[in-house]
């Protein structure tokens, strides 16, 4: 197996935010435009997803060249933004990337609350070897971030269903990450009782 390379941290945030900040200014540029592609009319949402992918793609590749690993999470967020990217562009509706959003979280949210119905926290199996904490807090956060995913994922619906497209692209795009990485640092501090020192016993 070959080992973890150092890189960046800029480089690493370029990476794992620009194409999303990508798909953003891309939309803005052709929100109001139409296109003609082999006989179909496609709107510059359905375009935008369609340039997002291969963006999205080279990121990605450039990560793992990178780093010599992805997470699963970038693995499994790829898969649906492909496969929903590619349902958008196939039936030219751009509601099955607007859905991809819901099932993301959703899935997310099932993960984390199988492995609490087995008495386990996945975020532990994922996280545990860069964030030491003691088995409680791992499992206080799992239930609380299984919550957050559950409220993004009814949230999305909400806002693509009832909302216009351009502030669905803005809240996708900008207010699901801030929401959710504040939440995220918000329970750190809270569970800062749980943090295992080095060289300190889990127990």
């Amino acid at each position: 197996m070959a080992a973890d390379k150092d890189i960046n941290p800029i480089i690493k945030q370029v990476l794992e935010l620009g194409p999303t900040v990508a798909f953003f200014l891309i939309y803005l540029r052709l929100r109001d435009d139409t296109f003609n592609l082999a006989g179909s009319e496609y709107s510059g949402f359905i375009v935008a997803t369609l340039l997002f992918v291969p963006i999205l793609l080279v990121a990605i590749a450039a990560l793992w060249g990178l780093t010599g690993k992805l997470s699963r999470m970038q693995i499994f967020t790829a898969f649906m933004v492909i496969f929903f990217g590619g349902l958008t562009a196939w039936f030219n509706d751009e509601r099955f990337f607007k859905m991809k959003t819901t099932l993301v979280y959703g899935a997310f949210a099932i993960l984390l609350g199988i492995g609490l119905l087995r008495g386990r926290s996945y975020l532990a199996y994922v996280l545990g070897d860069v964030l030491p904490m003691r088995n409680e807090g791992w499992m206080i956060l799992t239930r609380r971030l299984c919550a957050a995913f559950t409220l993004l994922a009814l949230a999305n619906e909400a806002v693509w269903r009832t909302l216009s497209t351009d502030l669905w692209v803005k809240i996708e795009t900008f207010g699901f990450p801030i929401a959710l990485m504040g939440f995220i640092m918000l329970q750190f501090g809270l569970l800062q009782q749980h943090m295992i020192e080095p060289g300190q016993d889990e127990d």
